[in-house]
């Protein structure tokens, strides 16, 4: 099976994740892809191919040399974004040359490169996209078929020497668990890559400190006829503290390093409200900062409205990897020159959001994120040119070989 044609199998499984089930995986149905998978990876005589009841699944691909060489892993996650359907979904390839593309004639879905510039990075290339109803999958189906036809390119070439090679796909990446029940010491890599990168390309090491915060509030409802001196407004004081919050250190308005606090969700009524957001920032300084303003500012409305109607609570989700990785940097280098001899110069970027290899760093397993190709994550107008897609497997073929190579 060629690269596309496993692509294009993968992203038929609805394996949409879920931040709302509290379950692991937070879907079942992301078992039916993983299955396809164990059985895919035993059919090419992969050892050690475990799926776990948490919906890990592991593989091996043994050593063709007896140089002593170190074992690396190559990980891409199986779910795809709550924020888009993922059922259904009818991919379309298209020679794109240029102007805008119809994606759905019938509800006048266009994808305009005024309003998506990076389209005319790839004038003259396939693209597969979507029909304008569901998201793509590219994220991160491109880097599970990039990954498992890699393996497949060197079984037809044993001529390339490499070590021991490990696979490892995870469930739940878009809903931040992707890394909670990864077994470090089982996967027993020196290193690993993620292939969950966007545009060709890119590599990145470098990623938000993350951090989730709560503000419950807690108000007194009375009939609004007979409520002065009496009613507390819980919606009045979760909008109060919306507005202590620096309104342009959010994402609209930040880019590249700079960080940001994005309000998620507000809800509730007078009697109780409730807001979430999230806290990035690339600096773990600053990151420690914005968590103390959060909290400081829900304190200040504590002592204006009592503590007990104020409760707030900050809970760390990752941190930078670079703190990590700059102990290994040789995992850097050795991913840009495999990318060089794919014919791709690297373009190294901060990661303005999370990565399990951001996770896994900490958990002691270096893993930088190599670009799996794809644009426009998430959403209708996902698309992924298939040149990239070839490029993101042979970097990964090239890693193999440079590591036997050392």
């Amino acid at each position: 099976m060629k690269l596309i044609e496993r692509f294009l199998k993968y992203v038929s499984f609805d394996t949409q994740s879920s931040e709302t089930t509290g379950t692991n995986p937070s879907t079942q149905k992301q078992f039916a892809l993983a299955e396809y998978l164990r059985d895919e990876l035993v059919g090419m005589g992969l050892q050690d191919v475990e799926l776990t009841d948490k919906c890990y699944l592991y593989a091996t691909l043994p050593a063709n040399t007896d140089k002593k060489v170190p074992a690396v892993g190559f990980i891409a996650h199986m779910d795809t974004s709550p924020d888009a359907s993922g059922a259904n979904i009818k991919p379309q390839i298209l020679k794109y040359e240029g102007g805008d593309v119809v994606l759905n004639e019938e509800k006048n879905v266009v994808m305009t490169p005024q309003e998506f510039p990076e389209l005319m990075h790839y004038v003259g290339q396939e693209l597969i996209l979507t029909d304008g109803t569901t998201l793509l999958g590219a994220d991160d189906k491109a880097g599970i078929a990039e990954i498992i036809s890699g393996v497949a390119y060197l079984q037809q070439h044993p001529e390339i020497k490499h070590g021991t090679i490990r696979l490892g796909f995870t469930p739940d990446e878009e809903v931040g668990c992707g890394a909670d029940f990864f077994d470090v010491q089982k996967f027993n890599c020196a290193w690993a890559y993620t292939f969950d990168g966007g545009e060709v390309g890119e590599l990145e090491y470098e990623n938000f400190n993350a951090a989730s915060g709560k503000v419950d509030f807690i108000g007194q409802n009375v009939h609004p006829g007979y409520a002065k001196d009496k009613m507390v407004n819980a919606l009045r004081m979760a909008n109060e503290f919306v507005n202590l919050i620096p309104a342009d250190e959010s994402p609209e308005h930040t880019e590249g390093y700079e960080g940001f606090y994005h309000l998620m969700d507000i809800h509730g009524g007078v009697e109780e409200a409730t807001v979430r957001y999230i806290i990035r920032d690339h600096s773990r300084e600053i990151f420690e900062k914005r968590k103390q303003l959060f909290l400081d500012k829900a304190s200040e409305l504590a002592q204006k409205y009592g503590s007990s109607r104020v409760q707030a609570v900050v809970t760390d989700s990752y941190y930078n990897m670079l703190e990590k990785l700059q102990e290994a940097m040789y995992v850097v280098d050795l991913a840009k020159e495999a990318m060089r001899l794919a014919g791709v110069e690297p373009k190294v970027m901060p990661i303005r959001g999370g990565t399990d290899g951001a996770r896994l760093s900490f958990m002691g397993l270096p893993c930088p994120n190599i670009f799996a190709g794809g644009v426009n994550f998430h959403g209708r107008f996902e698309y992924v040119p298939i040149p990239s897609m070839e490029k993101a497997m042979m970097t990964m073929v090239n890693i193999a070989a440079l590591v036997a190579k050392q």
